[in-house]
């Protein structure tokens, strides 16, 4: 039996998943916590994965190895190859406006949609840049060559030292803002465009099933974004929109075709197979029920119960759950809020149940932004964190609309990673047919009261343009 691992490097910790390469089965898994932050020492990310691989039981009997990671993450090297200042992650929005600058000085959304897929956002690796250029200048004069999270980690288990040898993957470069996945080339003129002149080195772009390393024992699969590497783990294909609700939400499909969304609420990512990833992600999900019980000082299996016990629609009670700003709609100033109360609704169980709704309907514009693009959908795989809520499955289809299915709690990111593994040390013509996860069907009559009343306030929120 041959065995391959899996990395999943994502925000807020470090899972491996040590696998059987043939069906798939895990054999074994650790994880190690990551630091708290919107940004971070990448050492911190090196650390939590040798940590977790231990906890795995090592790599000494594995045969390949692929890592995916949270994306957009900006990762600054000098030209000996050290780390120029700590990361910015994905939910650092100190670059929402260089984020609108760019988008303005390149002629506004459609151009970048036509450029890349993709309209800057706070979140987006392109806008980061620009913030360092203009805030940390010296910095910037001294980045010789920028990468993605999973991209330095795996190129520290390659164990280089050479900043020529970076190297990604078509479906992590698709949410940078500077790589175009429909042609499959990088725009260094967006490069230059952000960092005021400057054309750092970026990673070799490597095909789905190409190995960054075959010079040592373990093979190393190029790796990919978190998303794509979900949606790998899943088996999703065309018709399936895969909802996950973790520290971020995120909406997605596999598509044949590019898209070019010029409104830039779908990014027009790649997917981990060659294909493309049409994808919406908002900044508010899985924290959405974490403050929830806070707020009612409640654990999340009884948040669950009291979300349960109230009438669909809350009773008029409405939660926008903007809590950290918000990337799509692009509010990054937005603060969470809630409407409708009343003497008579003010009550534990409605404002559960209107924290869910309300995270639920987030998604569901993602889910209509989609749509407006021609997307078929035919079904919800909902995973995440958030998934694992009781109430949360038992709402999501009133609010969604759509039939919903829930896979067995698994990581299915580092899954998707460990299916890539499994795909480079074959040399298959497409990855390995492994097992679709067992999935629990959750159906209720759609509640378009809730969604409306949605509409009808999200407006409001501080931030709101």
């Amino acid at each position: 039996m041959a065995l391959i691992a899996g990395i999943d490097s994502s925000t807020q910790s470090c899972k491996v998943l040590i696998c059987d390469a043939d069906s798939g089965d895990v054999v074994r898994d650790g994880r190690a916590a990551h630091p708290n932050g919107t940004e971070v020492d990448p050492a911190a990310w090196e650390s939590a994965a040798m940590a977790a691989i231990s906890a795995a039981g090592g790599l000494d009997d594995v045969a390949a190895v692929s890592v995916a990671a949270q994306q957009h993450g900006m990762v600054c090297l000098d030209e000996s190859a050290r780390v120029v200042r700590p990361a910015l992650l994905w939910n650092d929005v100190r670059s929402a406006l260089a984020a609108s600058a760019l988008v303005a000085e390149l002629g506004g959304p459609q151009a970048w949609a036509r450029a890349v897929g993709v309209v800057p956002l706070a979140a987006i690796t392109v806008a980061k840049l620009r913030w360092l250029s203009d805030h940390e200048p010296d910095n910037a004069a001294r980045t010789a060559a920028v990468c993605l999270p999973h991209d330095w980690l795996g190129w520290r288990l390659r164990k280089q030292s050479d900043i020529a040898t970076l190297s990604t993957d078509r479906s992590d470069a698709s949410g940078t803002g500077y790589y175009d996945a429909a042609t499959g080339c990088y725009r260094g003129d967006l490069v230059e465009l952000a960092m005021r002149g400057r054309r750092p080195l970026l990673p070799t772009v490597l095909a789905p099933a190409q190995a960054s390393d075959t010079g040592g024992r373990v093979v190393l699969g190029p790796g990919l974004g978190d998303n794509a590497a979900a949606a790998l783990g899943l088996g999703a294909d065309g018709g399936d929109v895969v909802v996950s609700i973790g520290t971020s939400g995120v909406v997605s499909t596999v598509a044949d075709q590019p898209v070019h969304d010029s409104a830039g609420f779908v990014a027009g990512f790649a997917d981990g197979t060659g294909r493309y990833l049409p994808l919406v992600c908002t900044l508010n999900a899985a924290r959405v029920l974490d403050v929830a019980a806070a707020l009612l000082r409640v654990d999340h299996d009884e948040l669950s119960r009291l979300a349960l016990s109230a009438p669909a629609g809350s009773e008029g009670v409405v939660l926008v759950p903007y809590m950290q700003g918000e990337r799509t709609p692009n509010r990054p100033n937005a603060t969470g809020a809630v409407h409708g109360l009343r003497v008579s609704t003010a009550n534990a169980a409605n404002l559960a149940r209107a924290a869910i709704e309300g995270m639920l309907c987030a998604l569901a514009d993602g889910i209509d932004y989609l749509t407006a693009l021609g997307i078929v959908v035919h079904r919800v795989l909902l995973i995440g964190g958030g998934a694992r809520s009781r109430a949360v499955r038992e709402i999501a289809p009133t609010v969604l609309g759509v039939p919903v299915l829930a896979p067995n709690p698994a990581e299915y990111v580092a899954l998707g990673a460990a299916r890539q593994a499994a795909w480079v040390l074959t040399g298959s013509a497409g990855p390995p047919p492994w097992k679709p996860p067992p999935t629990e069907q959750y159906a209720g009559d759609p509640w378009p009261e809730v969604r409306r009343r949605y509409a009808d306030v999200r407006d409001l929120t501080e931030g709101a343009p």
